[in-house]
């Protein structure tokens, strides 16, 4: 499975992870089920993990693109973080983050999971799995 989303009900976060090989069509795929998980759990802040992936042959006319499309948490003011170990990976979640500032002013990209956890004020997630797509 290319991606899971987990919960952590007390802190209303949405964990997105993407494991594997990520294409164009993963990218996009993801991207619509995101925002369907995000409209029905309102979550406070989500967090998208691109750790454990492998490949990332995801281009710049889709990060662009997804960018420019409707967020996928629609209150601008909610944190989002990316987090980007790799240098491909950050300079492509950089580009996506530039590219939808206006609509998401509180994105952040980050290399480790201990930065997003600082960003969002969180000591101890407790994660549910919510689905594996």
């Amino acid at each position: 499975m290319p991606f899971k989303f987990d919960f952590d009900v007390a802190n209303r976060i949405l964990l997105c992870e993407l494991d594997g090989h990520v294409t164009d069509e993963v990218m996009k795929d993801f991207y619509k089920i995101s925002a369907e998980h995000m409209a029905q759990i309102d979550p406070k802040a989500g967090i998208i993990d691109l750790s454990a992936v492998d490949s990332f042959k995801v281009s710049a006319k889709t990060a662009r693109d997804l960018a420019h499309s409707a967020p996928t948490i629609s209150d601008p003011e909610r944190i989002r973080v990316i987090v980007a170990p790799s240098d491909h990976v950050f300079g492509m979640a950089r580009l996506f983050q530039m590219t939808g500032e206006r609509t998401r002013p509180n994105l952040h990209v980050v290399r480790t999971m201990a930065e997003a956890w600082a960003i969002l004020g969180v000591q101890a997630p407790h994660f549910e799995l919510l689905a594996v797509q």
